[in-house]
């Protein structure tokens, strides 16, 4: 479940790479975050033996832009690909948000590939979630390599629920941003459909949750290094969304409702534009407009609404 912070209107959401061993989920994170800008990101944290497999967990935070006025984040989590550490897999599933299921291509581990999809399906059903329930995509890593199952007998073995798959081989970078665009939109989407079906607009949040680490909270957003042509991560959220949207619009509104515990403290709303090329510098700016607040306690509710005009393609 995302974890929604109001007083920073921030989301976390938890997206885990998931398969059998030596599949190639870290590496998929290892290029991740080799590609992506240096002081933009947060750090990568990973538990290995010495045989170089991952004894708990890698964890990589990057931050993809704004979701129903929340500064969204996904963290990406890899589980352990031994049976005997699945007691640890169940921990990294908890809070699951989406899911990257990382099938190794090698024709001889296509029952591995299916024993973990298993797997994942049962210790999915102890914390009272299916499949089909989740956001997921399959990623057939290994492409590389000689001695490969053709994508259609992983197809027929792997992909009962119908969902999206890539070939990737995350050693060479091929299909990790694909998978990782693939995911990230789908569980955008999830979470959107999530606020959007609670009263008035919000998620509900256990006050006793903590906030995100405050060295997570001054991330900026992630933009991959790689010379490849790929569509920018700068663009956030609406680029991953933008299918969802579809692109006949050119008119774009958002809301910012404030919830109650906040706009209770109110008294004084500043609102300012900054228009900032690529470098981030800024070419054009308005002035802020101040709005005093002389009596919050009669305030019912609080909406800062934007109005973009946007030009049709082309």
């Amino acid at each position: 479940m995302a974890f929604f912070n109001y007083s920073t209107m921030q989301m976390t959401a938890k997206i885990v790479y998931y398969g059998p061993g030596l599949c190639g989920k870290t590496t998929n994170l290892q290029f991740i975050y080799g590609h992506t800008a240096d002081g933009s990101r947060g750090e990568m944290v990973s538990l290995e033996t010495q045989t170089d497999r991952t004894l708990f967990f890698d964890l990589l935070p990057m931050e993809v832009g704004t979701v129903a006025g929340f500064k969204t984040r996904v963290q990406l989590y890899t589980v352990p690909g031994q049976v005997f550490y699945n007691t640890t897999r169940k921990l990294v599933l908890k809070g699951v948000d989406g899911v990257v299921f990382v099938a190794d291509s090698q024709a001889p581990m296509i029952n591995a590939n299916v024993e973990s999809l298993n797997n994942l399906e049962e210790n999915l059903a102890e914390l009272g979630l299916t499949l089909e329930s989740l956001p997921l995509v399959l990623q057939y890593n290994k492409r590389d390599l000689p001695d490969i199952a053709l994508v259609n007998d992983l197809e027929r073995a792997l992909n009962r629920g119908d969902w999206q798959s890539y070939e990737a081989s995350a050693l060479t970078g091929e299909g990790v941003f694909e998978t990782l665009r693939g995911i990230s939109r789908l569980t955008l989407i999830a979470l959107r459909k999530q606020l959007e079906a609670t009263p008035g607009g919000h998620a509900s949040v256990p006050a006793a949750q903590p906030s995100p680490p405050e060295d997570l909270a001054r991330e900026e957003i992630m933009v991959p290094a790689s010379d490849e042509p790929s569509p920018s991560w700068r663009a956030g959220a609406a680029a991953l969304l933008e299918p969802e949207l579809g692109t006949q619009r050119h008119r774009r509104d958002y809301l910012l409702r404030l919830p109650a515990p906040e706009f209770r403290r109110l008294r004084r709303i500043s609102v300012a534009v900054h228009l900032e090329d690529e470098t981030d510098t800024v070419i054009r700016e308005a002035r802020s407009v101040r709005l005093d607040v002389e009596d919050p306690d009669n305030l019912a509710e609080v909406l800062i609404q934007l109005n973009l005009a946007l030009r049709p393609d082309g």
